[in-house]
């Protein structure tokens, strides 16, 4: 682990003793509970299993999934983890309201009893919206309710394009209902 310090990370665990998550959590917001039982975070703990297993996470959303992204799969986690991938750029240009149905469903479902987290590679864009998408289509929020809702808990900066599809997703839901 390494910082602005450079190795000033490492030494400190050793010296205190840190654990992973407790390490993270002094030096930094790898990750965030943002709705109940919905957790938002970087690719740093979602490869860090000891971390999840810790945080009780039983379903990973992992939209940055594929080759060029963070790498994940159903056999990284094993049997006690469930795994959904979204294989989405972080680009204005990229369609990422295809998904917001699915993963929107994917986190509804597994809310039921279970903990669920929503990364990219750093948590900030691409899961960040997925988030937002879930908090409007089954929590009925408005856009700017849920960037409210998600700021209060993590610092989030979806780009520009994903903005511009929340946007048309906010004005489809108020249209329905």
């Amino acid at each position: 682990l390494t910082t602005q310090g450079g190795n000033v990370q490492s030494s400190c665990a050793r010296k205190i003793g840190y654990t992973g998550l407790q390490l993270r959590k002094r030096f930094g917001n790898h990750v965030n509970e943002v709705w109940p039982n919905l957790f938002i975070g970087d690719m740093s703990v979602a490869n860090d299993r000891y971390s999840l297993w810790k945080l009780g996470i039983t379903h990973v959303l992992n939209v940055a999934h594929g080759s060029m992204h963070c790498q994940g799969s159903h056999g990284f986690y094993g049997s006690t983890v469930d795994y959904y991938g979204v294989p989405a750029d972080d680009s204005p240009y990229f369609d990422l309201s295809r998904y917001f149905f699915p993963s929107a469903e994917y986190i509804q479902s597994a809310l039921t009893g279970a903990r669920v987290f929503v990364h990219c590679a750093v948590g900030v864009s691409r899961s960040a919206s997925l988030v937002l998408a879930y908090l409007m289509i089954h929590q009925h929020y408005t856009l700017l309710e849920a960037i409210n809702k998600v700021k209060e808990h993590r610092w989030i900066f979806p780009n520009k394009g994903f903005l511009k599809q929340l946007r048309a997703l906010d004005m489809k839901l108020r249209k329905t209902s």
